[in-house]
């Protein structure tokens, strides 16, 4: 029975997720199969242009796993960007360093936020939002225009976003000039990756996963228990801080410049990735890899659009919308059945 309500409660709507994404993929591969759609490149641009939003989506899910929530990541990417091709094009840093500082402001970001939502018990949203409202402002006073990021400026960061990894040359494609194009993934999509392992037996294997699980299901019986729920609090907003900035140093590799409206509404995508992928809002619920197939179907639905060609661009937020209304009243429902097995 044990099992049986483990798996009505999180392990099916992680399922009904990745069936929705293989599902959704498999309809696009059979409508636009003549734009290219069905071609692993398509799929593995998806991963390239989303890793960011994958580190930053883990560090959501932590968060929502308390029963908090964390709106400034989108302007925390938007200041990292901005410092790391300002640092490095006008103030001439190294890569390595402006790496190394990015990661140190985002433990201290995460650590401010985490200590006011924690310790202090201010609610996550009001914090978060004055956050979002700094960064953002903080981006502004860095720069106000658009830079980016050439070879000459810094040659070390140039490699890094330019490099590939081919995968082996019999899943490529012949090209309209009979050429073999072979398929590549970028470093960014492995360091996503080495997140999402992470985080998932970080949350599967280790006392501090559990404690995020216990304080988002029920906070006085965690309390009850003896964790640290003041602390628990804070390190989750400390831990989202720092992938972040893992997923800013990403997203800017992919996009090799900083501006002032960069990465706007970031946060809601990672949102609606966590939820969709099985995330409750109210905590205690919710696995990494869920969000992951989130983020797929976000990106997905974005690709859709784009390979239509005749589609606003506006509609991929439509889909978005719709798909996590569904998902909150399935998480509804599995939250009345659950509560109805316990009476």
């Amino acid at each position: 029975m044990k099992t049986k309500r483990k798996l009505d409660s999180n392990t099916v709507l992680v399922f009904i997720t990745i069936a929705l994404f293989v599902v959704m993929y498999a309809i696009g591969c059979g409508i636009y199969q003549d734009k290219g759609f069905g071609n692993l490149q398509t799929f593995l641009n998806i991963l390239i242009n989303n890793a960011g939003l994958i580190c930053v989506t883990c560090g959501m899910t932590c968060v929502m796993l308390t029963g908090g929530i964390d709106i400034s990541v989108g302007s925390v990417i938007a200041m990292d960007c901005m410092l790391l091709v300002y640092g490095m094009t006008e103030w001439k840093m190294g890569a390595v360093q402006m790496v190394i500082l990015i990661l140190v402001i985002g433990l201290i970001f995460g650590a401010v936020q985490g200590f006011l939502v924690g310790y202090l018990e201010i609610q996550p949203f009001i914090v978060t939002m004055a956050g979002m409202f700094f960064a953002r402002g903080m981006t502004a006073v860095i720069c106000s225009g658009q830079i980016s990021i050439t070879e000459a400026d810094n040659p070390t960061f140039y490699a890094w976003a330019n490099s590939k990894i081919n995968l082996p040359e019999f899943l490529g494609k012949a090209n309209r000039h009979g050429k073999i194009v072979v398929p590549y993934i970028r470093p960014t999509v492995i360091i996503a990756f080495l997140v999402l392992i992470l985080i998932f037996l970080m949350l599967k294997y280790t006392k501090f996963g559990r404690n995020l699980y216990a304080v988002g299901g029920n906070q006085m019986s965690a309390t009850m228990m003896g964790l640290n729920v003041k602390k628990t609090k804070m390190l989750s907003h400390v831990l989202s801080s720092l992938l972040c900035s893992i997923g800013g140093i990403l997203y800017c590799l992919n996009t090799m410049s900083g501006s002032v409206n960069q990465a706007t509404g970031l946060e809601m995508d990672a949102i609606a990735s966590a939820v969709i992928g099985g995330t409750l809002l109210t905590g205690g619920v919710g696995n990494v890899i869920g969000s992951f197939f989130g983020v797929m179907i976000t990106g997905t639905i974005t690709v859709l659009v784009n390979t239509n060609g005749k589609l606003l661009s506006s509609w991929a937020n439509i889909a978005t919308a719709a798909l996590l209304c569904i998902f909150i009243i399935l998480q509804s429902v599995f939250a009345l059945v659950k509560a109805r097995r316990n009476k």
